[in-house]
């Protein structure tokens, strides 16, 4: 274990940057490492990956496998109850959301999903019954930043500050030949804005319809999206309207909650706050 891997070229690893690049190894197509493994790959000393695998392990983030192989640890457990259960629009939009996949009446994905940093993460879906619909749209699962309805709804209502930084850091990213127009995307992202909802056909998913109505409270800084994706040999005219108003109505009364929630939140720190003036005055 103590052997160094020779080697010309080493990726910095410091601080939390060690510990996140080791993890961010781990995935469906490769689940379990070794230490060997993991110097080859990110071209690190064996110490030095040594040294955060046992960290890793100590911490639960990580836990042995087989003949000296590791996979992903109970922490990662424990921390995404703990976030089903704080996180404030899993807590709110939740049921909303299986209500909403129940009423659409078609074979359908709910959605309902937020923006993370630059990042716009599916954070809850649902399928109302076993209809043999499968997508690329589940918990867990990051979506292209600027295609598909579920992202394009949530970048309709940034700060135009922001919405340029994160189309530039996503251009400067991306070939240019495959990185859509900023100017295009913002005009479109205008019409989005403008209409309330956003409708994207095979975007993401082909032969499947995406819509999208936004869900934003600037107070508590959250930028979401509910969505229903269904496939476009299901969608009629008349039923695309239907589940554009059904969604628009869900979205409204998530946003609604969300506001009340924070307003309940504060209405109750203010008591809380007199109340503790009151115990401190009369002492």
């Amino acid at each position: 274990m103590g052997q160094e891997l020779q080697i010309h070229h080493t990726r910095p690893m410091s601080g939390l940057t060690r510990y996140a690049l080791i993890l961010r190894l781990f995935g469906e197509a490769k689940s379990d490492w070794t230490i060997a493994e993991i110097a080859t790959e990110l071209e690190v000393p064996v110490s030095t990956v040594y040294r955060t695998v046992r960290d890793l392990l100590a911490e639960s983030f990580l836990e042995p496998a087989t003949e000296g192989h590791y996979r992903l640890g109970s922490a990662f457990i424990a921390f995404d109850r703990l976030i089903r259960l704080t996180d404030p629009i899993m807590r709110v939009g939740n049921e909303l959301l299986q209500d909403m996949a129940r009423q659409a009446g078609v074979p359908c994905v709910g959605v309902l999903a937020r923006l993370f940093g630059d990042t716009v993460m599916c954070v809850a879906d649902t399928l109302p019954s076993d209809n043999g619909i499968r997508t690329s749209y589940e918990r867990g699962r990051p979506r292209p930043l600027t295609r598909g309805a579920t992202s394009k709804v949530i970048l309709a209502q940034l700060p135009a500050r922001r919405l340029n930084r994160l189309l530039e850091a996503r251009a400067a990213r991306q070939d240019r030949r495959h990185a859509p127009d900023p100017a295009d995307m913002r005009d479109e992202l205008a019409l989005i804005r403008k209409r309330g909802y956003c409708i994207t056909r095979g975007e993401v998913d082909k032969g499947m319809v995406g819509l999208a109505a936004p869900v934003s409270v600037p107070g508590r800084a959250l930028m979401a999206s509910l969505s229903l994706v269904v496939p476009a040999a299901a969608l009629e005219d008349s039923i695309e309207r239907r589940l554009v108003l059904l969604l628009v109505s869900a979205a409204s009364l998530l946003t609604e909650k969300l506001s009340r929630a924070k307003a309940g939140a504060a209405v109750g720190e203010g008591s809380a706050a007199k109340e503790t003036a009151c115990k401190e005055t009369a002492s």
